[in-house]
């Protein structure tokens, strides 16, 4: 039998480590993992020459604003720029979008806006805000990957929750089987000290971080630790900045509690004093932080205490950015960074830190796959999953431009910074959809996935 695709020569990653050989592709599946030595007769054959390929990598945690917001990304452009970074599954977070996926009704319109879209696979969260635990369930059922809350304001239309919903949500969802995620900031502590900045005449990029410590995120965290605990509700705190909170989730771990934890590049690659050299375009919530917990943190993911490392990708038009040139506070907090998770990784974690290209894989695609119910279909290389692959050339050394972002507005804190490992290739089953900065493939090519629910991710 003749395959569809074979691609020989190839050093291939997996998280448990890495092989030498070729690969074959049948009806946009694995068919196959066989030598170098062995030839496989194919419609298409390509030869590798010894690059790096890892599984697509598997982002959870984007902001792409559609429906109602698209003009800040949308689903096309976000995943351009996505399947440009080695990114080949997305899932979307449910606020920042008009409405809010905080029901069924707000799902299907959004399923139904976005349907065509596109160009990678994708899947959706649900929302968790302070009125909504009664529609956990249809939304669980209509396949969402999670439900997101905000334990400060966010912002935007998508009400915060205080204790009594968070431990409603985490109850509910373990009955259902599901997660619930946090944004993890103590509101009236945040709240109390931006107020007291800004009544003291503080503009300064500084007062932003003053205004969200340390202190404000860990109490959050831990308490949400707590209320997992106790509920036995499954807990996945996103966008962790800070070692002492990675060691509390260990902690917690060992004693039963069934919780994850996430962190993003951009608190792995910048720190307080680039925030305040880059301006608005660094900000965001949990803010960065010093340069001592930077590398904190970067131990942290070298011994395995992090769970995933998703982007976190927030973008809006430089508009919505550029008050916070004078006055911080008038600027959106949010970092476009989907395009460059899988660079900074390899820059700052593979290069500079001795991050291995197993804990990689683990980290951006085997991992999150497991924790949001896709595994083995996503995150692998096993037979039967799906043929999603990124080629990488380890020894480009490259600067990013402005005009190398696929973003509807080509703004990033990222812009300027020297990178060395480049993705060439970006393969979603078994279609190439990126390659050398093009776009192989045409919106509406990506599919909606839905949360396998026999999965289990068991911590530890």
């Amino acid at each position: 039998m003749t395959a569809d695709l074979f691609l020989k020569n190839g050093r291939f990653i997996t998280e448990s480590g890495e092989f030498y050989g070729s690969i074959v592709i049948q009806g946009g599946k694995i068919a196959q993992l066989v030598g170098r030595e062995t030839a496989v007769p194919a419609q298409q054959e390509i030869d590798l020459h010894g690059k790096v390929v890892l599984p697509g990598l598997v982002d959870d945690h984007v902001h792409f604003n559609e429906p109602g917001r698209e003009h800040w990304e949308g689903y096309t452009t976000g995943s351009m720029a996505a399947a440009a970074g080695g990114i080949t599954t997305i899932m979307e977070m449910p606020l920042n979008a008009t409405p809010p996926t905080i029901n069924l009704q707000h799902l299907q319109n959004k399923q139904k806006a976005v349907a065509h879209k596109a160009v990678i696979d994708y899947a959706l969260w649900g929302g968790l805000v302070d009125n909504n635990v009664a529609d956990l369930a249809d939304l669980h059922a209509a396949g969402v990957i999670g439900f997101k809350g905000f334990m400060s304001s966010s912002g935007v239309d998508f009400a915060r929750i205080d204790d009594d919903v968070l431990y409603a949500g985490l109850r509910e969802a373990a009955a259902l089987g599901n997660l619930v995620a946090v944004h993890a900031e103590n509101e009236y502590v945040t709240s109390l000290l931006g107020e007291e900045l800004r009544a003291n005449g503080r503009t300064d990029r500084a007062a932003w971080h003053e205004s969200r410590p340390p202190a404000a995120e860990l109490e959050a965290l831990k308490r949400a630790i707590y209320w997992a605990g106790v509920t036995g509700g499954r807990l996945h705190v996103v966008h962790v900045t800070l070692a002492e909170g990675m060691r509390a989730a260990k902690t917690a771990k060992e004693s039963g509690v069934n919780v994850t934890v996430e962190t993003c590049p951009h608190y792995l690659f910048f720190d307080e004093a680039d925030f305040v050299r880059i301006g608005p375009a660094a900000k965001c919530a949990p803010p960065l932080r010093r340069r001592d917990e930077v590398e904190a943190l970067w131990e942290c993911v070298l011994r395995g205490l992090v769970d995933t490392i998703a982007s976190d990708h927030s973008p809006c038009p430089w508009a919505d950015k550029e008050p916070g040139m004078d006055n911080i506070w008038q600027a959106w907090g949010g970092i476009s960074g989907v395009q460059t998770l899988l660079p900074v990784l390899l820059t700052e974690g593979v290069f500079k830190r001795g991050l291995t290209l197993p804990q990689l894989v683990r980290l951006t695609s085997a991992n999150p796959a497991r924790i949001f119910g896709l595994y083995p279909r996503k995150g692998s290389l096993l037979p039967g999953a799906d043929a999603d692959l990124v080629v990488v050339d380890l020894d480009a050394e490259w600067e990013l431009a402005a005009d190398d972002l696929f973003y509807r507005h080509k703004h990033s804190a990222y812009v300027g910074s020297q990178f060395k490992g480049k993705v060439e290739q970006t393969w979603v089953r078994g279609k190439l959809v990126y390659e050398n900065g093009r776009i192989q493939a045409e919106p509406g090519y990506g599919q909606f996935l839905r949360r396998n629910k026999s999965e289990r991710y068991d911590v530890g």
